[in-house]
């Protein structure tokens, strides 16, 4: 079934495409949509990216102290 691109903009960026790939528009598509489901099925969830900055965080030692609204409140120079 054959594609049909309506959205000026959409048909503006295939030809930029295809011009620097050197390749007709229905191949820059080709390229682009298959490059865009190859990143989306790479792609790491974000709990799994912000895995070093969680171990980062649990490596620090626990403080003792109660964080509570007072603990803030005095951390904020309210009293």
């Amino acid at each position: 079934m054959p594609l049909n691109i309506r959205n000026e903009e959409v048909n503006q960026l295939a030809e930029k495409l295809a011009a620097q790939k050197r390749v007709n528009k229905t191949e820059a598509v080709r390229i682009a949509l298959e490059n865009e489901l190859r990143r989306a099925s790479e792609a790491l969830p974000l709990w799994e990216r912000l895995k070093p900055l969680r171990d980062r965080v649990a490596a620090y030692p626990d403080s003792g102290l109660a964080a509570d609204k007072a603990f803030f409140d005095e951390l904020n120079g309210d009293y």
